[in-house]
């Protein structure tokens, strides 16, 4: 057995340093220096001078993608000489039939795509075994491949280059509408990654979406130090944001803090695997998580810990990334698309713009604020305390009851949202037209929401619905979602480009769910606005902003480990997440809250299915805060246009446009600061 398994070994050891060696094959260098010169030469002798930049940059783009595949030197410069513009109409023409049937094609792929995950997003039905296949398979993985080999992508790259976050950066703010247009129709082709792997990767996703969608919790069956169950005998919670919502939930309760500490304990328990497996979505099993001792009938029994499939999912995602790292010259790891081409904001900055909130003084003042109105000491769990929000005093249970009856299904919902938008500021017009362009689904996950990516199509509303109708963690979600949906109709819908459609990152899709969010109580009559209430939302931005940056340093040193030991086990990996997220409690938090070595921070489930999307959050609440803050006494269906309308310029450049500065963590820690002052 012995020598087989060395054998085994041996030979998948081969079969990786094989393919290795065939991609590093396949990506050197086939055309000569000597002949890039001399085409870019010929075809500025042909083009107008306003050409020749773009024709350097543009020739040698595509000759750094050009595989043995495509031909020999001759068919290159052929390719150059025969597609390359000559003046501005020429290039202009070319960019109107690529947008036109860009849209058209990933459009369709999105369509596609939505439809294929139905049965694995929606709550309708049974999942059948074949769904998980269908949901992974992605239509669109074969256009990069399938561009390259009818040289449609070279074309675009000799005539549309790809320019850097450094570029954009220094010369974005002097381009033109149609320039910035240009320039991300050059971002289309920016890394040439094989079909195979980006099918490989997109099933990956799926199946760790899949595994996080289905982490359910029967809190019911949970129990205490003494064998009693506080919670609803009915109640299945997700993790970990279900769990994280009750926990918020509690704080109005008399019963709340017990129910917290169980909450936390179960929590502590996925972040370190050693949760019962058998607990995990099944309404049968009683479990303490005091003493992890689950019981069947009354009486304890064996049962094996989860193992570690946490950590196995977000191995597989990093293998199935590391990957693709060398077809993707221009951003070649994860880390690097995910925050210099995704989020174009450099790791280091957002790191540096992170690091200066959680280490503001004004953190230790609120915590003392959150001791004296809790008459409590600080729970590590308090990173969620919700109680500076009006709903915090709200009794949920009522909400709970209005809610149910306003919106018995997604129907009910679906039909309100013109109404929503009325009530938001937007004139009828606008309200009727954005919603017409938005389908709400009952969601099995949390919720979410997905853009059209054509404008003959339409977005996606996901949020939870019950069979008796939409409580209030399911409105609050869907609130959220909705200010999702408006930015993707409004920046698809209404931007003078499909080229510029969206916005600079998720960050900001993000900071206008969270302006929506913050008016959910406001939309059904309950908000009281006033001064103070204007202090105690600051000081909740302060310490929301503190919990989120914290998890997403978690996040960033996750990845940065996981390039450092790229052979580790997935226990290895547990061990290093554990590690590093209570490093950071110690660093950041134990200072304010007096107690060290929580894990809590390594909870987040968008870490294993979506990982380094948390970034997005922080960033996005800064957002909201400046932004609001900025439309306070506008219109704001006026402001929410004229902003979104920009499009998908880079984040500073979207954000001086928006507010006049930009992203900054100034704004929100000096709100607190005085509201700190006013409260004392």
């Amino acid at each position: 057995m012995k020598k087989i398994t060395i054998l085994a070994i041996i030979i998948a050891i081969f079969s990786v340093t094989q393919i290795y060696a065939q991609q590093m094959e396949r990506l050197k260098p086939v055309i000569s220096e000597t002949l890039i010169l001399q085409v870019v030469e010929d075809l500025k002798k042909n083009a107008d001078v306003d050409q020749h930049d773009r024709i350097e940059k543009g020739v040698q783009q595509v000759a750094s993608f050009w595989q043995p595949v495509d031909g020999d030197e001759q068919v290159f410069a052929e390719l150059c000489r025969q597609y390359s513009v000559k003046n501005t109409s020429e290039r202009k023409a070319v960019f109107d039939r690529l947008e036109t049937n860009l849209e058209l094609l990933f459009g369709s792929f999105n369509k596609m795509n939505v439809g294929l995950k139905i049965p694995l997003h929606v709550d309708e039905g049974e999942i059948l075994a074949i769904d998980r296949i269908f949901g992974g398979y992605s239509p669109g993985a074969h256009v990069s491949d399938d561009f390259f080999a009818n040289k449609l992508a070279f074309i675009t790259i000799l005539n549309f280059p790809f320019y850097s976050l450094s570029e954009k950066t220094t010369m974005g703010e002097k381009w033109t509408r149609l320039e910035w247009a240009y320039v991300r129709l050059g971002d289309v082709f920016k890394s040439r990654v094989p079909a195979n792997l980006l099918q490989n990767y997109s099933q990956i996703v799926t199946d760790a979406d899949g595994y996080i969608s289905d982490y359910n919790i029967y809190m019911g069956k949970l129990i205490d130090k003494k064998g009693k169950s506080v919670f609803p005998e009915d109640m299945k919670l997700i993790s970990h944001w279900g769990l994280r919502d009750e926990i918020k939930a509690n704080y109005a309760s008399k019963s709340g803090f017990a129910k917290q500490a169980i909450i936390y304990e179960v929590m502590q328990h996925i972040v370190r695997q050693d949760i019962p497996k058998n607990v995990i979505n099944n309404p049968n099993l009683e479990w303490n998580p005091f003493t992890n001792v689950v019981y069947e009938a009354g009486k304890p029994i064996e049962t094996e810990k989860e193992p570690n499939t946490r950590f196995k999912y977000l191995l597989s995602l990093f293998n199935a990334t590391q990957a693709i790292d060398a077809y993707s010259p221009h951003f070649p790891d994860y880390i690097k698309r995910k925050f210099e081409d995704e989020m174009e904001i450099p790791v280091e900055d957002v790191e540096k713009i992170f690091i200066e909130l959680v280490s503001s003084p004004e953190l230790k003042e609120i915590g003392k604020i959150i001791e004296k109105r809790l008459g409590r000491k600080l729970q590590p769990w308090d990173i969620w305390y919700d109680g500076f929000k009006t709903r915090s005093t709200l009794d949920i249970s009522k909400l709970d009851k209005i809610l149910k009856e306003k919106y018995p299904d997604k129907t009910a919902f679906e039909q309100d949202l013109p109404n929503i938008l009325i009530k938001l500021g937007f004139n009828a017009d606008s309200a009727v037209s954005i919603a017409s362009k938005i389908i709400v689904d009952p969601s099995r996950g949390a919720g979410h929401a997905w853009g059209a990516a054509m404008k003959s199509d339409k977005a996606r509303l996901r949020t939870r619905i019950g069979a008796d109708g939409m409580d209030y963690k399911g409105y609050n979600i869907a609130i959220h979602e909705f200010g999702h949906n408006v930015e993707q109709t409004i920046t698809l819908q209404n931007v003078d480009y499909y080229m510029m459609n969206g916005v600079p990152n998720t960050s900001f899709t993000e900071a206008l769910a969270f302006v929506f969010q913050a008016r959910d109580l406001e939309l059904l009559g309950m908000e009281q606005e006033n001064e103070m209430s204007k202090h105690l939302a600051a000081l909740d931005n302060l310490w929301s902003n503190y919990e989120i940056m914290g998890v997403s340093l978690v996040d960033i040193n996750v990845w940065r480990w996981l390039y450092s030991n790229p052979t580790a086990t997935a226990e290895e990996l547990k061990d290093a997440v554990n590690k590093i997220a209570v490093e950071t409690w110690n660093l950041y938090f134990a200072p304010v809250f007096g107690i060290k070595d929580s894990p809590i921070l390594a909870i987040y489930s968008h870490m294993i299915d979506y990982p380094l999307y948390l970034s997005a959050y922080p960033i996005g609440q800064l957002i909201e805060f400046q932004f609001g803050n900025h439309i306070k006494d506008k219109d704001f269906a006026d402001e929410i246009y004229r902003a979104f309308t920009q499009g998908r310029v880079i984040p500073q450049l979207w954000m001086k446009g928006a507010v006049g500065t930009e992203i900054s963590p100034t704004p929100s820690i000096e709100a607190a600061a005085e509201a700190i002052k006013v409260l004392k």
